[in-house]
């Protein structure tokens, strides 16, 4: 994605907005666990799935005192807040989205598979180009600044940007986030699951009955609790749900992941070759150029800024020559020859091959750096920490 949008932003006036047809739900009743997708999670979950408690340490949390927050209950100016769907999309504008093409990724529950259905030809697809944002994932803390009818303005607190020193901002449907303290409380004092799986599916039983909303990789759950076939996690806006144990792994309260290789940083970009190129995603269900790597870094605990232009001048990382490449580094293309605006990025894994997320009529793949530039955009080159 590139990195020289204006900055600062234009001021915008509060107005009020029509909610899209794809946005009318009826949030009645049991609303916190059906707009979120996991209704039916409700009678399985009451004692944590199949008629028996989940496993959990002795002291661990155990999950919901009360009923679940409604999504879209408590989304006001200043709130602290969390990402109630697989992935909310973050856009420039609100109320900016094509009817009958990006319906699916505005409702609660999100339909992201059919939204890149939507989207099959390049044009369809690149017309998202300046129009989003970035993306966040269930589960995301996010600070929400400015409401206007059914959209919030947020800043996504874990994708870094000089934009805004708390996060990357953008508007989303206001019914996918939700302002769930006790979510927040357990974000805070527990173990985590973060998926490793391209995606899973929660589900109200450890046996993984009962199937909610699915969830990308790189989402990241408190943990309640464990059995021998899933984790029992915190979800926010809803009860508590299960995943299968070989989809996540699992992490104590301030345990980060091991510094990774460059090896282990290719292996999972690796994992997502021939995925479709989505401009501003950062989920299993699509990538643009810096939010693949900013992804495959974030995975393995290492935090980068979210656009390229920002990787490659405002995430402290060491300067390259190009002779002196090796794999992991990261590689940043110009919209000009000997120009000073980042367009792209690229991982480099060795013997002049780039792997990226190229452009809407693409997918991940790997290929020749020269080929890639044969007018000599090549801007420079970034390297991260990595385990040598």
């Amino acid at each position: 994605m590139t990195s020289h949008r204006p900055d600062p932003r234009l001021p915008r006036a509060a107005r009020s907005l029509s909610r899209r047809d794809g946005l009318r739900l009826a949030a009645t009743g049991t609303a916190g666990l059906a707009v979120a997708g996991l209704g039916g999670l409700a009678p399985a979950l009451a004692d944590g799935g199949s008629g028996a408690a989940a496993a959990a340490p002795a002291g661990a949390p155990v999950g919901r005192t009360g009923a679940a927050p409604a999504a879209g209950a408590g989304i006001e100016p200043g709130a602290v807040a969390h990402v109630a769907v697989t992935a909310t999309t973050l856009w420039v504008e609100p109320d900016t989205a094509r009817p009958g093409i990006d319906d699916p990724s505005l409702t609660t529950p999100v339909d992201l598979d059919a939204w890149n259905a939507n989207m099959q030809d390049t044009e369809t697809r690149r017309w998202l180009t300046g129009e989003l944002e970035s993306q966040a994932v269930l589960g995301s803390e996010v600070i929400v600044d400015e409401i206007a009818g059914d959209w919030a303005h947020i800043v996504v607190t874990a994708q870094g940007t000089p934009r805004d020193p708390r996060g990357y901002p953008g508007w989303v449907p206001r019914i996918h986030l939700v302002a769930d303290p006790e979510f927040a409380a357990l974000a805070a004092s527990s173990p985590t699951a973060t998926v490793t799986a391209l995606t899973s599916t929660l589900s109200g039983s450890p046996a993984g009955t009962h199937p909610g909303i699915d969830v990308s990789f790189d989402t990241i759950l408190p943990v309640l609790g464990r059995t021998g076939r899933s984790v029992r996690v915190a979800v926010p806006g809803a009860a508590p749900a299960h995943l299968p144990v070989d989809d996540v792994v699992v992490r104590e309260l301030g345990e980060t992941p091991p510094q990774p290789s460059a090896e282990d940083i290719i292996a999972t970009g690796e994992r997502f070759l021939g995925l479709r190129y989505l401009w501003a995603g950062v989920s299993a269900y699509g990538f643009d150029c810096s939010g693949y790597t900013y992804t495959l870094f974030h995975h393995h605990g290492i935090s980068i800024d979210r656009d390229a232009g920002d990787q490659m001048r405002h995430s402290d990382l060491e300067p390259v020559e190009r002779e002196d490449l090796q794999p992991g580094d990261l590689v940043f293309f110009a919209s000009e020859p000997g120009g000073d605006s980042i367009r792209h990025v690229a991982l480099y894994v060795g013997d002049d091959l780039i792997m990226q997320a190229p452009n809407a009529s693409r997918s991940v793949e790997i290929m020749s750096l020269t080929e890639y530039d044969p007018i000599g955009e090549y801007a420079g080159a970034r390297r991260v920490a990595l385990r040598r």
